[in-house]
């Protein structure tokens, strides 16, 4: 009876830690949402839609903080959402949970928070940074993204690139080279968020779960920018 009594306070003990992890991530999902609805809704400083249309997947960073950065070489946490079906046609999946390491990011250096957005543009970079790390600049080109809901996006290095990356700042928003850092999928992360092991194709690919209610603005806001993949 004593194992028993011991056992049961231990697991009620537990619950309110693994309520709190799981909201920690809620909040997260819904504060990557409404980073991503401010800048595309922005109508003179935020990303050209064409080039929404044409991406994989999208990756929101918010509110990284810079000092994380300075002490240790840290990572900032987001999400991504891609594309379902075999062909990235589909509508946006549920968002898996993603991480940034390894950044250096040059103006970052104070306590002021920054929020990136970075697009996935083809197939070959999703598929790699759903199954594996993945080196910005290294196994995948990248490119500061032009900034304007009206900016021309014909460039050399905006077409050839499979990352385009943009942060927001103290009201700045601007392209921004992430080249040097890591991105990869938090798998610790996406077990606090829907309760069980996951990997970032089971959410993406599989289909096995459904979206979390903190990812409604972030689903919503990119079904009516880009309801549909435009090669």
């Amino acid at each position: 009876m004593k194992k028993i009594a011991c056992l049961s306070l231990g697991f009620l003990l537990v619950l309110p830690m693994m309520a709190n992890a799981q909201d920690k991530e809620e909040d997260r999902v819904k504060e990557s949402g409404d980073v991503l609805r401010d800048i595309l809704e922005s109508p003179d400083k935020g990303i050209p839609h064409d080039l929404v249309h044409k991406s994989e997947c999208v990756v929101v960073y918010p509110s990284v903080k810079k000092a994380a950065f300075v002490v240790g070489g840290s990572y900032g946490r987001g999400v991504m959402t891609c594309r379902t079906g075999e062909d990235f046609s589909g509508p946006w999946s549920p968002p898996t949970m993603m991480a940034l390491e390894g950044a250096s990011f040059g103006f970052q250096i104070g306590g002021q928070a920054t929020d990136f957005i970075l697009l996935i543009m083809n197939e070959k970079g999703a598929k790699s940074v759903l199954k594996s790390k993945l080196k910005i600049g290294g196994d995948a080109s990248a490119a500061a993204g032009p900034v304007g809901r009206t900016a021309t996006a014909e460039t050399n290095a905006v077409m050839k690139a499979e990352i385009l990356s943009w942060s927001r700042a103290q009201g700045l928003f601007a392209g921004v080279s992430l080249t040097g850092s890591t991105m990869r999928t938090d798998d610790d992360a996406n077990k606090k968020l829907y309760g069980k092991e996951l990997t970032a194709p089971d959410i993406v690919a599989k289909h096995e779960v459904e979206a979390p209610p903190s990812a409604s603005t972030l689903l919503s806001e990119l079904t009516k920018v880009s309801p549909h993949h435009q090669n």
